[in-house]
């Protein structure tokens, strides 16, 4: 995770969407952002394997909005242990409120050295995670790792937020650091 995307605006409307077979909506405690979803598992042979979040919060006098997609690679463990505990670190970090961004890429580096220690239990799979925390409906934190991505919608205009990372442009990161790229057939 090497980019972050912070918004001081007001905007109307914040749509996250991801794979699965359901749909879904809702608004904050005022009513004035509005977000939606829809899940539609894809033509794979295999299990949906993707989870999200979508939901406002309040938590010390503050009202977060958090958004999430987490699309699963080998499985559904790792996408739905992140959808239990990646927002929960980001948010238990100490400085979360005055450092934002370097609490996010902790909670991130945290939260996959813990998946990276349980793989015997977790399995083999892995994830990709693009999540969005909206803070009193004026200050959006966006965050990616692969190739899931954050868009914002501003007055109908769609408004990429985050950058794809994608296995084949960052191979020699990935080389560099003990990992291997392949293409498999179907991916």
């Amino acid at each position: 995770m090497d980019k972050f995307c912070c918004l001081k605006s007001s905007f109307s409307k914040l749509v996250s969407t991801r794979s699965s077979s359901s749909t879904g909506k809702g608004k904050n405690h005022e009513g004035s952002i509005k977000y939606g979803f829809t899940l539609v598992k894809g033509k794979a042979n295999h299990p949906m394997e993707d989870y999200h979040v979508a939901k406002f919060v309040q938590t010390q006098g503050k009202e977060l909005g958090l958004f999430a997609i987490y699309d699963g690679h080998l499985g559904d463990r790792v996408p739905s242990y992140l959808q239990k505990h990646l927002f929960s670190n980001i948010l238990k970090e100490d400085e979360f409120w005055n450092d934002p961004g370097a609490s996010i890429s902790k909670a991130y580096l945290s939260t996959d050295q813990t998946i990276l220690s349980h793989s015997s239990d977790l399995g083999r799979g892995g994830s990709t995670a693009v999540t969005a925390i909206l803070i009193n409906g004026q200050i959006l934190w966006t965050a990616n790792v692969g190739d899931s991505r954050a868009v914002l919608s501003r007055k109908g205009q769609a408004v990429q937020l985050t950058t794809d990372h994608e296995p084949n442009t960052e191979r020699g990161i990935i080389e560099n650091k003990g990992g291997f790229v392949s293409n498999l057939p179907g991916t």
